[in-house]
């Protein structure tokens, strides 16, 4: 078999959506509107570049390359080492999985408990418990990943949006306010760092070969067949994401006349409350754990199957439940906790992987000085600007204010772009460019 039909494609365009739709791809947009309120439109497409386009190019850059190890491997050996397993334990047990059991939690159980057991660990530790127990069980078969989410799973939760949403339209909240400061004088580039949080181009990195395989699965082979429909499945489920990302957004800004939240979660509950009454904390309630169980599925998968075969000595189902523990473990320091040292750590690597990405797609113009040094210097400026933001209390930020785009937070832009012309001019000195 060399073609797919239009149903499979269908199918795989929504387990790649599914992959990518999590707790925090509801959280963001939602906060992101309400904060935004009237420039909402402006910060939601910044939003759009970093939580949809970039991912969907990441899935397509791996594509090409065949791995994520073997993009990585055009800057350095030791580079391929430690960037993919730095984005596996960020995206993995890390991060990730537990913040998606631990919102699952905050969601779907915690507003119907009563507060003496709300604020009980005990209830978060039976939770994920029984969460990460069917994640488990889910993410042993990763060949029936497409049946479970392309016909089952993305339907519902396609459905549930799609229920909250005509609500909206038919009984419209519509009490848009003036911006908050942040978004009032930085709209677009809030949006594009906003994006940052949802971890999808990182998570794109490492669904490129989930893809890959479930296509090989289907009788796809050859290079040029795989990159032709990772494109097509890329591009459906980007559409999909750009939609709900609307939708979410708009709800959020909807209510920001009423009040603005101090997160997503709250921001998704007053919608919910205003548009349902009290039943709308069971369909949110719903609606995140769909989303969770499906993020949580596709990341065990993912790092079960790199550990397989960075570390052999255990099989994948092995893996798979050693993440499952420690994901289950780091779950239960709670939702605050997990969510504290996510902004630094993203805002470290995600440029790492901007660049990276914009490399893989245009590696036919890259050599590999461009890659390697247009690396070094986007990490050098991460590190710096990390340490200047988590262990300096933003000291050495009257300096760092001197580099173009750094009060927007894309200060690593210019130095990127100094790295790839560094790397164009050194391997210009060494000889003619020969691209494979």
């Amino acid at each position: 078999m060399n073609t797919l039909s239009y149903k499979e494609l269908l199918f795989i365009a929504f387990m790649l959506f599914s992959m990518f739709f999590g707790a925090g791809n509801l959280i963001f947009p939602a906060f992101l509107g309400n904060a935004a309120g009237t420039e909402m439109w402006i910060s939601l497409t910044g939003f759009i570049i970093t939580a949809v386009g970039l991912p969907i190019l990441g899935v397509i850059a791996v594509g090409k390359a065949g791995s994520l190890n073997t993009l990585s491997t055009r800057v350095h050996p030791w580079f391929a080492l430690f960037f993919p397993f730095l984005i596996y334990l960020s995206i993995g047990p890390g991060l990730a999985i537990p913040r998606a059991g631990t919102v699952a939690y905050e969601m779907s159980i915690k507003p119907f408990l009563a507060e003496e057991l709300s604020n009980s660990s005990m209830m978060l530790l039976i939770y994920t418990i029984i969460f990460f127990a069917i994640v488990l069980y889910l993410s042993l078969s990763p060949s029936k990943l497409v049946d479970r989410f392309g016909k089952l799973l993305t339907p519902v939760l396609l459905i549930l949006i799609a229920i909250i949403f005509v609500k909206a339209i038919l009984t419209p909240a519509q009490s848009f306010a003036a911006p908050t400061e942040i978004y009032a004088n930085n709209a677009f580039f809030q949006g594009f760092l906003d994006g940052y949080l949802t971890m999808d181009a990182l998570a794109a990195l490492v669904y490129g070969i989930v893809v890959v395989n479930t296509l090989r699965l289907k009788g796809i082979k050859d290079d040029s067949s795989l990159s032709k429909y990772m494109l097509f499945a890329g591009i459906g489920a980007g559409m999909l994401l750009a939609i709900i990302y609307s939708i979410l957004t708009y709800l959020g800004a909807s209510v920001s006349g009423f009040k603005q939240m101090d997160n997503g979660a709250e921001t998704l509950t007053l919608v919910m409350n205003e548009l349902f009454g009290q039943a709308g904390n069971i369909i949110l309630g719903a609606l995140f754990t769909v989303a969770c169980l499906c993020v949580s599925i596709s990341l065990i998968i993912s790092c079960g199957e790199y550990f397989s075969r960075l570390m052999p000595f255990f099989a994948y189902k092995t893996w798979a439940t050693i993440v499952a523990v420690i994901s289950f473990a780091i779950a239960n320091l709670g939702l605050n906790q997990i969510l504290a040292i996510s902004s630094p750590i993203l805002g470290a690597i995600y440029p790492l992987a901007i660049v990276l990405i914009i490399l893989g797609l245009l590696n036919r113009f890259a050599n590999p000085s461009i890659y390697l040094y247009g690396i070094i210097f986007t990490a050098i400026y991460s590190i710096i600007d990390t340490v200047n933001t988590t262990l300096l209390g933003s000291s050495w930020s009257g300096i760092l204010n001197s580099i173009p785009l750094y009060e927007q937070g894309v200060g690593w832009i210019l130095p990127a772009i100094i790295g790839i012309m560094i790397g164009a001019i050194i391997e210009k000195l060494k000889g003619p460019i020969h691209v494979k």
